[in-house]
């Protein structure tokens, strides 16, 4: 009897040990709940998915691994290895062996060798060794969204049926959490998209700024930081499919008027007005600018059929795509601040035609006040001479005389200058004048030729650019490369103008960076053109600048 009494009581205690640790796993398992829906943001969220993970079950190990559209693992979230350990494992693991089986049957799996399983495709040089294996599927709204992984269960033990059941209560308890998390980051993405946008239409709008390169680049600059990316680009149909830079920020930054060959899913935006997510960049970039980028968000710059362009959005390489949400609100942005660029030209055209016309009014008053007094005035001085035969007066009234005909000049000359813009001369005969005051001093005078509407076509912005460059050009020419023949070339079209400036100097095997030749190649970037420099030892230098005029 008495030997009862002490097994009763043994198994008593044992189930009351058992309890009390049910109620600790359970406890466990609130808290971990609690934690996970403490905060909103999805990475801390995922993160405390798994460390909760691997103290609720004694997992030394623990991992997320969210499961792409293509079925593999485009995220992966670590605990128990520290950042030098992950790097010096190299590539993070992308679905293979018996983590792909979970991907492929998203069900529990309890291993007690995870290197003994049919599948196992082993571990890569320096990662730590890992035998007994608990994974579980994590659900969102019944769809799998990753997998829990968890290894080395304190004590060398297995992982138990009740360990199983911990983790798959935990990983649907975060499918909640996680769903959560997302709504808030759709919700605050789709807030900052939208300040973005207004802010930055309201800047273009209100503050006139000259020409349109400025307001492309706090364009390229404001949706590069709001879309977390590392690359803008906006760039604008030039022909055959392809697309040519006008504005670029980013680590791989390209140059204004560097052309771009992308698939035809530009031409998809530019024709429906709504943004595409591309995954693969080489679809939009070369193979030397792609091979650093991931994602791409093509973005249309106004309605469908709008000049703007589009806007190029690049994630950095190994970094996750661009949601549905920023899709979507890059979509309103891109057609909030296409009509802001419209109305913003608007305002320049209209601030424009307002100058030209108090100039024109300025002029008018002028010639038909101001010259007509002057003239009827110098008409009543003469006629004084009839009045005294005294050849000192008739000397003082011809010098007065002549003094108001050179005053009428250059009143006329005024006048001229104000209905012209303040640039009397055709551009011709201003590039003649920059080939001589540069050239002057120097043994070697250059040759200039022209073809094509110089003087109607180029407008003052474009002259004004092509001027200082055909001076920087020439000065280099003169100072530095020995020739003794220089020749400038300057040809118009409808839609672009061309300076070219060649010599038979000594030339350079590699490309010279001085701050003339980058003056050169920004003020063509300014202007959506580009600028080449082609040289070489002993055969002289060409310098090509061109912009378009569109």
């Amino acid at each position: 009897m008495r030997e009862r009494a002490e097994d009763l009581l043994r198994d008593f205690v044992s189930r009351a040990d058992e309890l009390l640790q049910t109620q600790d796993r359970m406890n466990g398992l609130l808290s971990a709940v609690v934690a996970l829906a403490q905060d909103l943001s999805l990475e801390t969220v995922l993160d405390r998915l798994v460390r909760s993970a691997c103290d609720l079950v004694g997992a030394r190990y623990g991992a997320l691994g969210v499961i792409g559209e293509d079925r593999s693992l485009s995220h992966f979230i670590t605990v128990g290895i520290d950042k030098d350990g992950i790097r010096s494992i190299g590539d993070l693991p992308t679905g293979h062996g018996v983590l792909g089986l979970l991907i492929r049957e998203p069900r529990p799996l309890r291993l007690h060798d995870l290197g003994q399983h049919p599948i196992a495709s082993g571990f890569p040089p320096n990662h730590p060794p890992m035998k007994t294996f608990l994974g579980v599927p994590v659900r969102v709204r019944n769809e799998v969204f990753g997998n829990l992984y968890l290894t080395e269960k304190s004590g060398g033990q297995d992982f138990t049926p009740e360990d199983e059941d911990l983790a798959v209560a935990l990983a649907a308890a975060a499918g909640v959490a996680i769903q959560n998390a997302r709504h808030f980051d759709d919700s605050r993405r789709r807030q900052q998209w939208l300040e973005a946008g207004m802010e930055l239409s309201s800047r273009l709008i209100v503050t006139p700024r000259p020409g349109d390169a400025e307001n492309l680049d706090l364009v390229a600059e404001t949706a590069l930081r709001v879309s977390e990316s590392a690359l803008a680009v906006i760039a604008v149909p030039s022909g055959d499919g392809a697309l040519r830079c006008r504005s670029s920020l980013g680590v791989q930054g390209l140059q204004a008027g560097q052309e771009l060959r992308p698939s035809g899913v530009v031409g998809e935006v530019l024709g429906t007005g709504k943004s595409v997510m591309v995954r693969d960049p080489q679809q939009v970039f070369d193979d030397g600018v792609a091979e650093k980028l991931g994602a791409v968000l093509v973005c249309s710059l106004g309605q469908s059929g709008s000049e703007n362009g589009v806007l190029l959005l690049a994630r950095p390489s190994g970094t996750g795509p661009f949601s549905q949400a920023e899709v979507e609100s890059s979509s309103l942005f891109g057609s909030r601040i296409g009509l802001a660029l419209d109305l913003a030209r608007v305002h320049a055209l209209r601030e424009q035609n307002l100058l030209f016309t108090d100039r024109e009014r300025i002029a008018r008053d002028l010639h038909d006040l101001v010259i007509q007094r002057l003239f009827a005035a110098g008409l009543s001085i003469q006629s004084l001479r009839r009045y005294t035969p005294d050849p000192v007066a008739h000397e003082r009234i011809a010098a007065v005389t002549a003094e108001l005909d050179d005053t009428i000049r250059k009143l006329r000359d005024t006048i001229y200058s104000l209905r012209t813009g303040g640039n009397p001369e055709p551009l011709t005969v201003r590039v003649l004048k920059v080939v001589e005051e540069t050239s002057r001093g120097y043994a070697v005078t250059p040759h200039a030729s022209f073809s094509g509407p110089l003087d109607e076509v180029v407008p003052e912005e474009v002259a004004g650019h092509l001027l200082s460059v055909l001076s920087e050009g020439l000065s280099n020419a003169a100072r530095h490369s020995g020739a003794d023949d220089i020749r400038v070339s300057v040809s118009a079209a409808a839609d672009s103008v061309e300076l070219v400036v060649t010599d038979n100097g000594r030339g350079f095997e590699h490309p010279v960076r001085t701050s003339g030749l980058a003056n050169m190649r920004h003020r063509a970037g300014l202007l959506g053109g580009t600028c080449t420099i082609d040289s070489a030892p002993g055969k002289g230098t060409r310098i090509s600048w061109s912009v378009g005029l569109g």
